[in-house]
């Protein structure tokens, strides 16, 4: 069974990029929301972390701010 992912980022963020093209090499299906313009994601991201750090990604429920390749790579089971 695939996990259920999401990503809450901005544009300009150069570590939300990097996760999102993690997702594009290992064909990792993703929600993305742009926190910059949804206000109401926004304010889902900050009850999630208690902060407004992007990349906040959420693997199955299971929530991490920020990009760590490995760490991700293990939360989906796949190979680094």
């Amino acid at each position: 069974m695939q996990a259920t992912v999401t990503i809450y980022s901005t544009p300009t963020c150069h570590f939300c990029k990097m996760a999102k093209d993690f997702f594009a090499e290992k064909n990792v299906a993703y929600t993305d929301y742009n926190v910059a313009q949804d206000a109401a994601r926004r304010e889902e991201m900050i009850k999630l972390t208690g902060q407004l750090g992007v990349p906040t990604i959420v693997v199955s429920g299971d929530v991490m701010v920020g990009f760590d390749r490995a760490k991700l790579a293990a939360k989906l089971g796949i190979e680094e």
